[in-house]
Order: structure tokens, then C-alpha cells, then sequence
């Protein structure tokens, strides 16, 4: 990490915690469409159904499994970030499926719209906190090992994650349907072109806000010069 960068960790938490619960939100949009939930919510929800607890609570234990997979994958110690991202989506996905306004459209035309507005708005929110750089979540940390382990393209790795995980959380019972298999395909393609883009946009913000910082200081200096 550059000196710019430990100079922006406000800013960067800030993109970090906005991502967090964008992507929380896309997840409960998924499962509140009714058309079949996400590969790893499938499983969540069938943990919920053997053992009990709530989608947020296993969506924190199973986390915990996921990353020291992931570490000894990387041979690297995962960063505070994925820890918090960790217990900070399991409480956000709690908290969302929570609110009254989020409701199972009536019809199918309502829960469509709901399930691919959710696939796009989870796609970006994992983008922004991704390039926060405070450290990726446990199941993207997984992917992101699996990728510069083998070379693979994120969309490919993303996909196998999801098709593996679906059979595991089908055979615990979890809800499976069409949009779960849409779901396992389009997402890889999605997060591909979001996580450029949102690097992309969080990069040029901090960069702004890094010249901003260094005019201000430049400007302090000559008026104590020429006091």
C-alpha cells in the first residue's frame, strides 16, 4: 500500500462500508424475488433449515470457513477488511430482510425485474468495496486466490464457486430454482465488468481528493512563508 493510500483511509473506508451495503441489498433483493436464491444463500438458507439461526448468521460462520480456505490457498493472512466484511454483510443481510418496504412483487413481471435489478446492484456493490483495497470479503478473497492461483478469468472462477456451492446447498434442502441457475451464469460476467469500472471510478475520486489535500497544504505553506 502507497503512502497516498494510508494518507485516504477515511475516504477508502467510506467506498468500503457504501459497497458493503449495496451489495447486502442485492442480496436480499435476490432472495425476496422468490425466484430461486443465490448459489451461496441457497446453502445459507439450508444451514437455516437443518440447524436453524438466521441467513446472516451463517452467511458469517460459512464466511469464517471460506477465508481460511482461502488463506491457505493465498499463503497470505487475510486483511481486517475481510474480517469485517464478514460480520458486517451477515448484519446488513439481517437488517435488510427486516424492512416491511422489501416485499415479494405479486407478480412475475414484479419478481423478474427484481431478481436482475438484484443480480446488477450485488455485481457493482462487490466492484465498489472491492476497490476500497481494504480487503476483500471472504468469498471474493476465495475467488480472487483461485484466480491468481490458476490465471483463470474472474468470470470462470466466480462461475465454478457458484455451481459448487449450489450443489452443496441444494442437498442441505436450500431453495432452488431457474433464477438460481441464471444467477450462477450471469454474475461471473457481471462482477468482470464492474470491478474495472468501480476501480476505475474510486481511483480517479482519491486521486481528486489527494490533489485537493496536497493544494490545500501548498497553500498553507506560502502563507506561512509569506507571513
Amino acid at each position: 500500500m502507497t503512502m497516498k493510500r494510508r494518507g485516504q483511509v477515511g475516504p477508502r473506508f467510506t467506498v468500503y462500508i457504501v459497497g458493503l451495503l449495496i451489495m447486502a441489498l442485492g442480496i436480499v433483493l435476490l432472495i425476496k424475488a422468490g425466484l430461486g436464491a443465490t448459489p451461496w444463500d441457497v446453502l445459507h438458507v439450508g444451514l437455516f433449515y437443518q440447524v436453524g439461526l438466521t441467513i446472516g448468521t451463517w452467511s458469517i460462520v460459512v464466511g469464517f470457513v471460506i477465508l481460511g480456505v482461502a488463506t491457505l490457498i493465498s499463503k497470505e493472512l487475510p486483511q481486517f477488511g475481510a474480517f469485517l466484511n464478514m460480520i458486517l454483510v451477515g448484519l446488513f443481510i439481517d437488517l435488510y430482510l427486516l424492512l416491511p418496504i422489501l416485499q415479494t412483487p405479486a407478480g412475475f413481471i414484479g419478481k423478474l425485474v427484481m431478481f436482475v435489478v438484484g443480480i446488477f446492484v450485488m455485481g457493482y456493490g462487490m466492484g465498489l468495496y472491492i476497490s476500497a483495497q481494504f480487503g476483500a470479503g471472504p468469498r471474493d478473497s476465495l475467488m480472487i486466490a483461485l484466480t491468481e492461483k490458476t490465471g483463470w478469468k474472474v468470470k470462470n472462477v466466480r462461475m465454478g464457486m457458484e455451481c459448487i456451492v449450489l450443489v452443496i446447498g441444494w442437498q442441505l434442502g436450500g431453495p432452488v430454482s431457474w433464477g438460481t441457475i441464471l444467477f450462477s451464469f450471469g454474475i461471473g460476467p457481471i462482477v468482470g465488468i464492474a470491478l474495472p469500472q468501480c476501480q476505475h471510478l474510486t481511483d480517479k475520486w482519491l486521486n481528486t481528493l489527494a490533489k485537493k489535500k496536497q493544494i490545500i497544504v501548498e497553500n498553507g505553506v506560502k502563507r506561512g512563508a509569506s507571513s
